[in-house]
C-alpha cells in the first residue's frame, strides 16, 4: 500500500487588482461603479471556485482513503485465507508425519523387542549350556577326584596289608628264631647239666 497521493494542485485565479482611481476631468462614475462591481464578482467566483475545489479535494481524498481501506481489507481477508490453508496443510503434513514417525517407531519397537527376545533365547541358551558343561566338567573332576581317592585308598590298602603281612612274617620268623633260641639255650643247660651229673657221678 503506497502513501496517500499527494493533493491536485489548485491554482486559484488572482483578482484583478482594484481600479486605481484616478481623477480625471473625463472619468465618470458610471465607470467606477462597474469596475467595483466587476472586482466583486470575480472575487466571489474565485471564493466560489475555491469551496468546489476544496469539496473536490475532500471527495478525492475520502474516496481514496475508502479505497486504500477497501483494498486493505482485501488484502488482509487473502492473507488470513492464504494462511488458513497454509495452516491446514502445514497441520495435515505434521499429522501424516506424525502417523509415519508412529508407525516407523511402532515397527522399530517391535522389531527391537523381537531382537532383544531373540538375543535373551539365545543368552538363556548359552548360559544354559555353559552351566550344563560346567557341571559335567564339576561331575568328571569329582568322579576322577573320587577314582583317584580310591585308587590311593586301594593302594594304601594294599601297601598297608603288605606291610602287615610283612612285619607278621618278621614277627613270626623273630619268634621262631626266639624259640629255636630258647630250645638251644634249654638243650645247652640239659647237656651241661647232665655232663656235670655224669661227671660228678664217676668222681
Amino acid at each position: 500500500m503506497g502513501g496517500r497521493p499527494p493533493a491536485p494542485r489548485v491554482e486559484y485565479i488572482p483578482a484583478p487588482p482594484p481600479p486605481v482611481t484616478v481623477s480625471t476631468p473625463t472619468q465618470s462614475l458610471r465607470t467606477q461603479t462597474e469596475l467595483t462591481k466587476a472586482t466583486g464578482e470575480q472575487t466571489r467566483l474565485n471564493m466560489e471556485t475555491g469551496a468546489q475545489l476544496d469539496r473536490i479535494n475532500e471527495e478525492f481524498y475520502t474516496g481514496q482513503d475508502l479505497r486504500r481501506y477497501r483494498a486493505r481489507g482485501a488484502e488482509e481477508r487473502l492473507l488470513s485465507q492464504t494462511r488458513g490453508q497454509e495452516e491446514r496443510l502445514t497441520t495435515g503434513e505434521r499429522g501424516k508425519q506424525e502417523r509415519l514417525t508412529t508407525q516407523t517407531r511402532g515397527a522399530e519397537e517391535r522389531l527391537t523387542t523381537a531382537t532383544r527376545g531373540q538375543q535373551e533365547r539365545l543368552t538363556v541358551g548359552e548360559r544354559g549350556s555353559q552351566t550344563r558343561q560346567t557341571q559335567a566338567q564339576l561331575l568328571a573332576g569329582q568322579e576322577r577326584q573320587i577314582g583317584l581317592r580310591g585308587t590311593e585308598e586301594r593302594a594304601t590298602t594294599r601297601t598297608r596289608g603288605e606291610e602287615q603281612r610283612a612285619g607278621i612274617r618278621e614277627s613270626g620268623s623273630e619268634a621262631r628264631r626266639t624259640a629255636l633260641q630258647q630250645e638251644q639255650f634249654r638243650r645247652y643247660k640239659e647237656n651241661r647239666d647232665f655232663q656235670q651229673s655224669r661227671d660228678a657221678y664217676k668222681s
